[in-house]
């Protein structure tokens, strides 16, 4: 995954302002490289609000958008849509008065503006988004999935069948006796 910032902002300004302070941005339709095992259908659109707290920028978003994902019976593309709302402190690097860096302390892993005062979301928005995927989509509420045996999709084809039940040679021992418990 290349690394492109795309909803990066400046806070310099933000950094220098009353606590309180606060910027509205209006995220206009953007592309956004997300991770290998997602794939985004539309731009991510939506708001951004920064905001100067005594320490640090507060960051808040409500973004939509919508990925790519199969159903989870039949393996049918389709897309499903996607809203987040983020909320995420960051902390300065470099104290904006005085240019000396400043120390992590007890927060090593925070997010972080780097040393030219640029607050990057991308990664806490790629991570919300991955957040938000349906762990199980259906293509429609009656999706009849893909045949156990061969595979075929039964939405498509509705009359599927096999002549004889096909038996898991793993199981047969189980058949057997569950063929013996019968008749007694």
């Amino acid at each position: 995954m290349a690394k492109a910032i795309v909803l990066s902002y400046n806070v310099a300004t933000l950094l220098r302002a009353a606590p309180g302070t606060e910027r509205r941005y209006t995220v206009e339709p953007t592309e956004l490289a997300m991770y290998d095992d997602l794939r985004l259908a539309a731009p991510i659109a939506g708001e951004v609000r920064l905001a100067r707290t005594t320490r640090s920028i507060l960051a808040r978003a409500s973004l939509s958008t919508a990925i790519e994902v199969s159903c989870s019976r039949c393996l049918t593309p389709i897309v499903a849509p996607i809203s987040v709302e983020i909320e995420e402190e960051a902390l300065p690097t470099i104290d904006i008065d005085t240019g000396q860096p400043l120390d992590p302390g007890d927060e090593p892993d925070a997010l972080r503006l780097d040393a030219h005062h640029e607050l990057d979301l991308d990664e806490p928005i790629r991570e919300a988004i991955s957040l938000a995927e349906p762990i199980a989509l259906l293509c429609r509420p009656d999706c009849r999935g893909l045949c156990p045996v061969c595979g075929v999709d039964l939405n498509s084809n509705t009359d599927h069948a096999h002549a004889e039940e096909v038996l898991d040679p793993r199981l047969a021992a189980l058949a057997e006796w569950r063929d013996t418990n019968k008749t007694n």
